[in-house]
């Protein structure tokens, strides 16, 4: 099979690419790479079956190239990370609407099925823990550019189910909470990459806010595992699905933990949102996914727990 992945070159894109490389299918990967790098992808650039293209998916005329050309579709490309959405609004809005129009559009003309990678920001600030596929959304005001991120990634949803819905265009959205793992860069705000980097350099680690936040973290590898299975699943098809890790920590406890891990003489400081990013910031207290209706469809069950994620993203920026 030859399947396709936009943003190919990013961190979980290129996992995905190895993995499907692995199972004997050819892999054609697009990524403009404004958060993607060739680094990821360069020990895959050997293999016969793999192909990339470095461009954007705004490029309608390049995308449906590779489109025909394809079996499957994952659709990973979307300007991602906090900071890079505060920092590009308008640029972040195009490429995770218009391009994902683009990729629908053409998927529908040659009937190619897709797999949309959605994400946690849609829930907003809702309290209401664990976040279930079919819970109400409760988000801040527009003139927070945070929320940007979460309402395209909703109207990518709503664009995907109405191909479904209307066009017969199978369809598979998964919502990603805080994928992490080897490759992963902190520099869009990452946080465990960010506080693993500042732990072995022995340089202050950074928290915004008290540090009371909690997040739950899944392993790219998982993850990765997750989404070939969700798409080789025809009852999947039509469907909304979390996935990731459902364990919870909170980052001030997830800062001394990678402390002790990395046997650091790093300080731990505390910075307020406002300094970091925007006047009027806000961020989500809790985020943890209810995993029932995955588990329910295709057995999906978390193999790595925080304490093995760690391990592998020490022992990658070590090397």
């Amino acid at each position: 099979m030859r399947i396709l992945i936009t943003g190919g070159a990013g961190f979980i894109g290129s996992h995905l690419a190895e993995k499907l490389l692995a199972a004997g299918h050819e892999v054609a990967v697009i990524d403009n790479l404004s958060t993607g790098s060739l680094e990821n992808i360069k020990h895959l650039m050997k293999d016969k079956k793999f192909s990339y293209t470095i461009d954007t998916i705004l490029n309608e005329q390049v995308l449906e190239g590779l489109i025909k050309n394809c079996d499957r579709i994952y659709h990973l490309a979307a300007a991602v990370g906090v900071k890079y959405i505060i920092d590009n609004p308008l640029l972040s809005l195009k490429t995770n609407i218009s391009g994902t129009e683009n990729v629908l559009e053409i998927a529908n003309k040659y009937k190619k099925k897709v797999l949309v990678a959605s994400t946690s920001e849609i829930y907003g600030k809702s309290d209401s823990i664990p976040f279930k596929e079919d819970d109400d959304r409760l988000l801040g005001a527009t003139s927070i550019s945070r929320w940007s991120y979460s309402c395209a990634k909703a109207v990518d949803e709503f664009l995907s189910l109405a191909y479904y819905r209307e066009k017969k265009l199978p369809v598979v959205i998964v919502r990603c909470f805080n994928t992490v793992g080897p490759r992963q860069t902190g520099q869009y705000g990452m946080v465990i990459p960010k506080f693993v980097k500042s732990a072995l350099l022995n340089h202050p680690i950074t928290i915004f806010g008290d540090g009371q936040q909690s997040r739950c973290f899944g392993d790219v590898c998982d993850v990765t595992d997750g989404m070939i299975k969700l798409m080789e699943d025809p009852k999947c098809e039509g469907e909304i699905f979390n996935i990731g890790n459902d364990s919870p920590i909170t980052i001030e406890e997830l800062a001394k933990k990678i402390k002790k891990m990395t046997k650091s003489k790093s300080k731990i400081e505390y910075v307020k949102y406002e300094d970091a990013f925007e006047e009027g910031f806000e961020d989500m207290k809790h985020r943890k996914p209810d995993l029932t209706k995955i588990n329910k469809f295709i057995g999906y069950k978390p193999k790595y727990n925080l304490d093995k994620i760690l391990e592998r993203i020490i022992s990658h920026f070590e090397e």
